[in-house]
């Protein structure tokens, strides 16, 4: 898992994986000791590994983790970039992001489906279902991103994505997420009328800086339908690029000034965004898809910065309160054919389920692979417990050739607490509180998963998220699949009691149907 997501990364060279700067591991050497460590663990050994570095290993018991790991983590007061980037070039920390350091990434086909979920609620919200003849505009094409345009061509649209790396836009041509790319704003909306005049859905990767060309568009009266982005705003330091600047020249200006190029991207993301709200004004569905894009906005001094939602509050939210989130699993074998066997064994399970049925039908035809063969579904509560049970009664019977790696992404029910994101707008009032994605790791520690990871900052910047990432190996044993029955229970349970307690109808009653044990359950928010 840790070679499959080194693999997969955007800068594989410097071990970062995706997000601006997120990491595997904290150097080469780390890598090294912890494959090393790996290697040779035994199974009643835990391996500890603190932003990246392999620091431990100690005796604990078969049941234990194999490997805990905690990235990024500061004390609120000093959870800031200016603190993290000078720990950073003293080699005492790495940026973790989500999946990327608790080695969980899977290339671009780990948030396709998330994206294409986001996207067809917003469509069920507003259109009817479909984003057939509507356009939406959008930003960045990295590893995040570069999902965009392959899932709304998946609804019918027209995707207009902005990118400022051509490389980026490069690779996702190279790899089948996008169709075209423009250089001009003339030739990107030629292609998109085309393809709207035709009620055909297309996807166009537009070479040029967001934040120039967002104002240009509201200025020229263009009207898209769906307006949103996945630039990586939330690093304004490293990750966004400023007007202004070519890559080249901000990748220079870092190591002379970044505290100049933080204040240029500052700027900018000003201007995108307070395109972005006018672009609302004008009728437009716009939402912030998590990069904390409003928040630096605020801090540019934009006094209408969140005069937008974000998307989970918006469309996700009702997924979360039954624990219904994005599931991932990976064929250790390598083998195509393994994947392909899971795959009809979820439709045959989970074929009365049109979301899931969909989606794998989807995926099969589509989805392209990347690194080992791997797959997503959002499954919710029980469906979790069901697809790990199947999966080690086929490895078991000898259906499957080698274990499987069950793991999700940190977005989840009870994984996150990020107030503009996952948690943004709870019913209670309990946007910031971040106990819950801690419990939510100790749980998994408790309940035998192989991997549990910890970390601060991811999706937001340093000080706006804590979030939790597990990894299941599934081997087909007895001993997994007790392990199974306690994870995963224990990690989706806890989203929904999460939700149960801050109010929500939904999660209250899932919880008494599945026998949750909750104490307070129904009890007033806020009651001791």
């Amino acid at each position: 898992m840790l070679e499959n997501t080194v693999q997969n990364g955007e800068a594989p060279e410097e071990l970062i994986i995706y997000g601006g700067t997120g990491q595997a591991a904290r150097n080469w050497r780390c890598f090294d000791v912890i494959v090393e460590s790996l290697h040779d663990l035994e199974g009643d050994e835990t391996l500890v590994i603190q932003s990246g570095k392999p620091v431990a290993r100690f005796r604990t018991h078969e049941d234990a983790p194999r490997v805990l790991t905690a990235n990024s983590h500061l004390v609120g007061r000093w959870a800031n970039w200016d603190t993290f980037h000078e720990l950073k070039r003293r080699g005492l920390i790495m940026f973790g992001q989500y999946t990327a350091g608790a080695w969980e990434y899977i290339g671009q086909q780990g948030i396709l489906q998330s994206t294409y979920e986001t996207l067809a609620e917003c469509a069920r919200h507003h259109f009817g279902g479909s984003l057939s003849g509507r356009l939406v505009l959008t930003a960045g094409l990295g590893a995040m991103g570069g999902a965009q345009p392959l899932a709304i061509k998946f609804l019918g649209g027209v995707a207009l994505v902005v990118e400022v790396d051509e490389e980026h836009a490069d690779r996702r041509l190279a790899s089948g997420y996008l169709e075209h790319k423009a250089h001009s704003v003339e030739e990107a909306l030629r292609l998109c009328n085309e393809a709207l005049s035709a009620g055909t859905a297309r996807s166009v990767g537009l070479v040029a800086n967001a934040a120039d060309v967002l104002p240009d568009l509201v200025k020229s009266g263009l009207r898209p339908d769906v307006v949103t982005d996945q630039t990586s705003a939330h690093d304004a330091r490293f990750g966004y690029v400023p007007s202004g600047y070519s890559v080249a020249e901000v990748v220079a200006m870092r190591d002379r000034d970044p505290a100049r190029v933080e204040r240029d991207a500052l700027d900018s993301i000003a201007h995108h965004v307070q395109a972005m709200v006018e672009f609302q004004a004008g009728g437009a569905v716009v939402f912030e898809y998590g990069n904390a894009i409003r928040e630096q906005a605020q801090r540019a001094g934009l006094d209408d910065a969140f005069a937008f939602q974000g998307f989970i509050p918006l469309f996700i939210r009702p997924n979360f309160c039954v624990a219904r989130g994005p599931v991932r699993w990976v064929t250790l074998s390598g083998d195509p054919t393994d994947l392909a066997a899971i795959d009809d064994a979820v439709l045959e399970r989970f074929g009365d389920d049109p979301a899931i049925a969909n989606w794998i039908t989807i995926a099969k035809q589509h989805v392209p692979l990347q690194g080992l063969p791997a797959r997503t579904s959002w499954l919710d509560l029980e469906q979790r417990w069901q697809f790990g049970s199947m999966v080690n009664e086929m490895v078991a019977g000898g259906r499957l050739s080698a274990p499987v790696a069950m793991t999700r992404d940190h977005l989840d029910a009870g994984s996150v607490a990020q107030p503009t994101r996952e948690t943004e707008n709870m019913a209670d009032g309990s946007d910031p509180v971040a106990d819950w994605p801690v419990l939510n790791a100790l749980l998994n520690c408790a309940g035998g998963a192989d991997l549990v990871a910890l970390h601060q900052g991811g999706g937001s910047g340093m000080g706006g998220s804590i979030s939790a990432g597990f990894t299941l190996v599934i081997d087909g044993t007895d001993a997994t699949q007790r392990r199974i029955d306690r994870v995963l229970r224990t990690d989706p349970g806890i989203g929904v009691v999460r939700h149960a307690d801050a109010g929500y109808a939904a999660s209250i009653e899932v919880a008494r149907e599945r026998g949750l044990k909750a104490p307070m359950l129904g009890a007033e928010s806020g009651d001791s």
